[in-house]
């Protein structure tokens, strides 16, 4: 009986985290990070102030614990994304693009602005960046079939990455994803003349 509650009490605890951490997260694409609130993510969440205080004290242990849940959330989204996804370049720059234009990478990006002045943040959020590039760079790599030994191939890979990035940089204002797509199709047709000239 005892172990019974306890395992109740555990779940609930996790379930109050999770709402937590989802809710900092809307909360940073929807009001950026300036105006992003302990008070605000409780209410956003359901859950009392106090649990909130129970899980994350202070607005830096509130903000850790979203950056570590964007970062398995981020690379458990592109994982199952890339499901069924074949080696077309087309299909996966255009995958990849889509990830980063996506709220968690909005999220993101509300954090790693704020940490370019915020030494305490930028702390917190540098691992972050670094996990999700070396994730996307090994799927990216996967998917594509790339051989990273050959001359160049790790260069192109790289670029595509950075070039999607500034491509949801410009989403961040406006829709733009009809021009966003036109130049997924152009670029990947340069990536894959790059990937065959890597094989020669």
């Amino acid at each position: 009986m005892a172990l019974e509650v306890r395992q109740r009490q555990a779940d609930r605890s996790r379930e109050t985290r999770r709402k937590l951490m989802e809710a900092t997260v809307e909360c940073l694409v929807e009001r950026g990070w300036a105006r992003t609130t302990t008070i605000l993510v409780a209410e956003r969440a359901g859950v009392s102030r106090g649990a909130q205080l129970h899980h994350f004290r202070t607005r830096g242990e509130l903000v850790a614990g979203a950056v570590e849940h964007l970062g398995a959330e981020s690379v458990l989204e592109l994982k199952e994304r890339a499901v069924g996804v074949g080696r077309d370049p087309v299909a996966v720059v255009g995958l990849i693009a889509d990830f980063y234009a996506s709220d968690l990478f909005s999220a993101a990006l509300e954090l790693w602005v704020a940490a370019r002045t915020d030494a305490e943040l930028k702390t917190i959020v540098l691992p972050l960046q670094t996990k999700i590039g070396r994730e996307t760079h090994r799927l990216a790599v996967e998917l594509l079939g790339a051989d990273e030994s050959r001359p160049g191939v790790r260069e192109a890979v790289q670029i595509t990455l950075d070039l999607v990035r500034g491509l949801a940089l410009a989403n961040q204002l406006a829709d733009d994803h009809r021009r966003r797509a036109g130049i997924v199709r152009h670029w990947a047709g340069m990536l894959e003349a790059a990937l065959e000239e890597g094989k020669r």
